[in-house]
């Protein structure tokens, strides 16, 4: 994590943007009308630390989301996208993404535009996500004539449901496989 001013921030510095985030998450997502005395108390901090890292509850939810696509992005590259076979890729990429968004339930579910830096990140994770389908559509997994960009939202918002929908009961691998499943041969007989 890096300041405004590209500097690297101390080990403890970290953490501590780190623990005020997690309660922020968890407490906004109970009560999305918490104020930042609520988000220090809830994290353990002074309101002066929470107001020394972040000016406004505002700028606090812009450094949630852009975390929370930084964990997906690096989620996205844990499933290796460029050398794995495709279906492998699409459903580890689920799976991984999965548990990164139901940790981050009120970060990713908000309606405001993205920030700069999520907004980046945003724009990396779906050029991997294009790739991705365009391997496959190459791979024969997909019908050479569909639509990528369709499919790509397609199955985002079949993503989006399944960790937003309701709490995931099953296995994430048993979600990842019903949203690939669902996304690859539809819901039809």
């Amino acid at each position: 994590m890096s300041t405004t001013t590209g500097r690297r921030l101390r080990a403890d510095a970290e953490r501590s943007i780190r623990t005020i985030m997690e309660a922020a998450e968890r407490l906004l997502g109970e009560n999305p009308a918490a104020t930042m005395e609520q988000i220090a108390q809830a994290a353990g901090v002074a309101r002066a630390t929470i107001h020394r890292r972040f000016a406004s509850r505002e700028e606090l939810v812009d450094t949630m989301t852009a975390a929370a696509w930084r964990d997906i992005a690096q989620a996205v590259q844990a499933a290796r996208p460029q050398t794995a076979p495709p279906l492998v890729v699409l459903h580890q990429a689920t799976a991984n993404v999965l548990e990164i968004k139901t940790g981050w339930r009120f970060a990713l579910a908000q309606s405001t535009p993205l920030g700069a830096e999520a907004q980046r990140i945003y724009g990396e994770v779906m050029s991997a996500c294009d790739a991705l389908f365009a391997r496959a559509r190459e791979a024969g997994l997909l019908r050479p004539d569909v639509d990528l960009d369709w499919t790509r939202r397609a199955y985002m918002a079949l993503l989006s449901e399944a960790a937003h929908g309701a709490p995931i009961t099953d296995d994430v691998d048993a979600v990842a496989a019903r949203v690939v499943d669902t996304l690859m041969n539809g819901i039809g007989v």
